[in-house]
């Protein structure tokens, strides 16, 4: 069966810091993960939970930690893969990625210690933070997880990943953390969307793969403090190990409870300027700025005077040569925060100051 979860892979590479408000942004050809093939009996929800933790912790056991959140991670399948999912509350719902959600609205999940699937259905998704929220129609047994403050998560803490990767439903693996408030940004899709640009990831050493995805980065004190959504690929024929990200449990938390109390998001925190974009490409085929497709009548763009056809090539000196480049610029800003954007219209560059509002949920 193939993995829903793409661990999601992306070409990572971290770099300027500084120029974004202390983040990073990912830059690079990005691939999706290659699709995983295994056996029935690898995929067997009720296989024999599986801890992985490394030789240098000095002999420490966080068996104590695995007995207690493990009965909170579960595995969704799809008609096109599988998942994990955080459990939520005792009224069924969970947390996920909106990538392991897929354009599914029905699902299959299978709770730790109950060889019956469960159906459940979704509540609502929102792709820019790729988080989705999803609700089992028989909620009884469930066993809801400890979230932490992500905001006290600090480099150097050690947490475990607890997931289903590969379909092994139950493992765990272990690492620290190793940076926090990364700007990452996920691959394009197969039918060439853009990924999700997540603002303030919690960037871990503790190995994520395909099907840990949605599932479960807790401290030892068992407390939930991410949500697993990428790992980093290097050039192609390479292999980058130990680079691994989580979308932070305070903004999960949030971004699900809005799903579940509207079944949409009503405040997404995120900043926009207001027009559709794609990127532009020089004669050499290169990209070459982020082009200006249509502008939203009354939205910050229009306000500052932007039209279609206006190329943005950089936004308060940052270059955006494509639009995954703006997207890293609009994931380290806020909502009503100036920008200054340098822009070719008509082969004349000018600059154009910009207030910026607010990302649609």
């Amino acid at each position: 069966m193939r993995m829903t979860q793409r661990a999601r892979r992306t070409a990572v590479a971290v770099v300027a810091a500084a120029a974004i408000g202390g983040g990073g942004v990912a830059v690079g050809a990005a691939t999706a993960a290659p699709a995983a093939t295994i056996t029935p009996a690898a995929s067997a929800t009720a296989s024999a939970p599986a801890a992985s933790v490394p030789a240098d912790v000095g002999g420490a056991s966080y068996a104590d930690v695995v007995r207690q959140v493990l009965p909170s991670v579960v595995l969704i399948s799809t008609g096109e893969g599988l998942g994990s999912g955080v459990v939520l509350d005792r009224a069924g719902n969970i947390v996920t990625n909106a990538h392991v959600a897929g354009s599914a609205t029905e699902f299959k999940v299978q709770v730790p210690g109950d060889p019956a699937p469960r159906a459940a259905s979704l509540v609502g998704s929102y792709p820019p933070d790729d988080l989705a929220v999803i609700r089992v129609d028989d909620p009884k047994g469930l066993q809801p997880a400890t979230f932490g403050d992500s905001a006290k998560a600090q480099a150097g803490d050690v947490v475990l990943a607890v997931g289903n990767p590969l379909g092994l439903s139950g493992s765990v693996t272990s690492g620290i953390i190793s940076a926090t408030g990364r700007v990452v940004a996920e691959p394009a899709s197969e039918d060439g969307r853009a990924g999700a640009t997540l603002p303030d990831a919690i960037q871990t050493s503790a190995p994520i793969n395909p099907g840990n995805s949605g599932g479960a980065l807790v401290t030892t004190a068992g407390e939930v403090i991410g949500i697993p959504t990428l790992t980093a690929a290097g050039a192609p024929g390479s292999q980058v190990q130990g680079i691994g990200f989580a979308i932070p449990s305070n903004l999960a938390r949030d971004i699900a409870r809005q799903l579940i109390d509207s079944g949409k998001v009503t405040n997404s925190h995120r900043a926009a300027i207001g027009a559709q974009v794609g990127t532009v490409t020089g004669r050499d085929g290169a990209p070459a700025g982020t082009g200006i497709v249509a502008v939203t009548s009354g939205g910050p763009a229009d306000r500052a005077g932007l039209r279609a056809d206006d190329v943005i090539t950089a936004a308060d000196g940052t270059p955006t040569p494509d639009t995954q480049a703006l997207a890293g610029v609009l994931a380290a800003a806020d909502p009503g925060d100036q920008l200054t954007l340098s822009v070719t219209r008509a082969g004349q560059a000018i600059d154009v100051k910009l207030t910026l509002g607010q990302l649609p949920g």
